[in-house]
């Protein structure tokens, strides 16, 4: 292969952009928004960006296109059907889009994602003419399954499963089992309809593992749809930015707050987020604060649990971290935090009574504190509350415990039972920051910082999908359920 594609990861939000060359010019597909780190690739391998396209108008991220065009004077290729408000190259199913002697682009649509939705055929020159390499599919044809099709309303989601499927049929007609798939999501993005951990994928190989390709066309609906979970309440704001043309990010620091200004913005109601790992929030952390450690997927639950435009001030323990921060939100529209403040906890008081600890504990703990033999310490376990998904508490839960997922507790924290509240989630990473919410609401509190896949041998009695009565049809193959921290 002539043509070499080179994978941009944001891990973060479960995302791939590409850079696809020839060793002179190069395509760049889906860029996230600090484009810095596509010219950085580009620089590396001495290319000039000629092409940026993109595959859909995307609702989990604020795109990065429209600027790495101008920067670069590239054409920016965007669906013909999308009423856009900036300039760009329309393209069409059938179109076909010369790069250079050695590349061409197939434009075919594939809507399914979304109506407009384009998946674009790399084809490289071979002697005996061009051979497709591989196809750029963005929200339709993952790795073993496919894009959401509710992220454009519930009552669209039906008539575009219906779509995926005839999509995921057309590329897999259309190109070679050899041909290589290359997909924006699907890696712990919530635009999956289920998760993959393949590190890469082909035609023939999604033949064999996806349910697009393997199912009737009605079986395929009715098990995606009832394997969907929510999603972000920040996506309702990513494609309003990406139709009308994202601005250039501001990456710069921003101003520094002292310890009265943290306190004075925490007395205002905005959101002062602890970007350190759980353990050291635990060890000590400004009260007040909410845990969201950069350790995890830090933009996604603050983006998700925040009233969209509250201001926010970053704390951490280096002024790298908080620039590592600032460049994780942009990605989601969150352009300026409005302070920021490093070092350590201590730094952060106005007076020592401000600091607080939080108490941390594992699933045996929390099984001897319910049997009443609670470890030295550790208040009895009153409420068991459980902060991860719907579908995650569907396949597996602790008998008796209280459900809430972390992105509706800030505005049901008044549904928390009276007493002590032993809160767990998959590891301990949602938990923390659902202890922190509770925490600042006044309540006695133990986070549970352990595996949810120990807590069955810690001797807690489980209720599993199998045990349920229920009428909502399981998802195939863990559809929708998320691997998250």
């Amino acid at each position: 292969m002539t043509v070499e594609v080179s994978v941009i990861a944001t891990s973060s939000l479960g995302d791939r952009s590409y850079l696809a060359s020839d060793g002179q010019v190069a395509i760049v597909v889906d860029p996230q928004r600090d484009i810095d780190r596509v010219m950085y690739l580009a620089g590396e391998k001495g290319v000039r960006i000629t092409h940026v396209v993109e595959t859909h108008i995307h609702n989990d991220y604020v795109s990065g296109g429209l600027e790495l065009a101008r920067v670069t004077g590239a054409r920016y290729l965007v669906a013909a059907a999308d009423e856009v408000g900036f300039d760009r190259m329309p393209v069409s199913d059938g179109d076909a889009v010369a790069v250079s002697d050695s590349m061409q682009l197939r434009i075919v649509a594939t809507p399914g994602h979304t109506f407009h939705h384009l998946s674009y055929i790399l084809d490289e020159a071979t002697d005996g003419g061009w051979q497709p390499a591989g196809v750029f599919t963005g929200g339709s044809l993952l790795f073993g399954t496919t894009g959401r099709t509710d992220l454009l309303g519930k009552e669209y989601a039906h008539e575009l499963a219906h779509h995926q499927h005839a999509s995921a049929k057309r590329l897999a007609d259309l190109l070679p089992d050899g041909a290589e798939v290359w997909p924006t999501h699907g890696f712990g993005s919530f635009c999956s309809a289920s998760q993959s951990d393949a590190p890469e994928s082909t035609i023939g190989r999604e033949k064999q593992a996806n349910p697009a390709l393997a199912l009737g066309a009605d079986t395929f609906v009715t098990e995606t749809l009832a394997g969907l979970d929510a999603y972000p309440a920040y996506y309702a704001h990513m494609g309003v930015a990406n139709f009308a043309g994202p601005a250039p990010v501001d990456l710069t620091p921003v101003t520094r707050a002292d310890a009265a200004e943290l306190r004075e913005r925490m007395a205002a109601g905005q959101w002062v987020v602890d970007l350190r790992h759980r353990k050291a929030y635990a060890a000590s952390h400004l009260a007040g604060t909410v845990s969201l450690g950069l350790d995890g997927p830090m933009s996604t639950w603050l983006g998700w649990l925040i009233d969209w435009g509250v201001p926010i001030t970053l704390l951490a323990e280096t002024p790298e971290q908080v620039a590592d921060a600032q460049r994780e939100l942009v990605r989601i529209g969150i352009d300026r935090p409005a302070a920021q403040a490093t070092g350590e906890a201590e730094q952060w008081a106005a007076e020592p009574g401000q600091l607080r600890e939080l108490r941390m504990s594992d699933f045996p703990s929390l099984a001897a504190a319910r049997a009443g033999h609670a470890p030295a310490g550790l208040p009895a376990a009153d409420v068991v509350l459980d902060v991860r998904m719907t579908n995650e508490w569907r396949a597996a839960h602790i008998d008796g415990a209280v459900h809430i997922p972390l992105p509706d507790l800030p505005k049901r924290l008044a549904d928390v039972p009276a007493g002590a509240v032993w809160v767990h989630c998959g590891s301990g990473y949602r938990a923390t920051a659902a202890a922190s919410l509770l925490a600042n609401a006044g309540r006695e509190v133990v986070v549970v910082d352990d595996k949810f896949d120990q807590a069955a041998d810690a001797g807690l009695e489980m209720v599993t999908e199998a045990d349920l009565s229920t009428a909502i049809r399981p998802a195939p193959s863990g559809a929708g359920r998320i691997p998250l921290p």
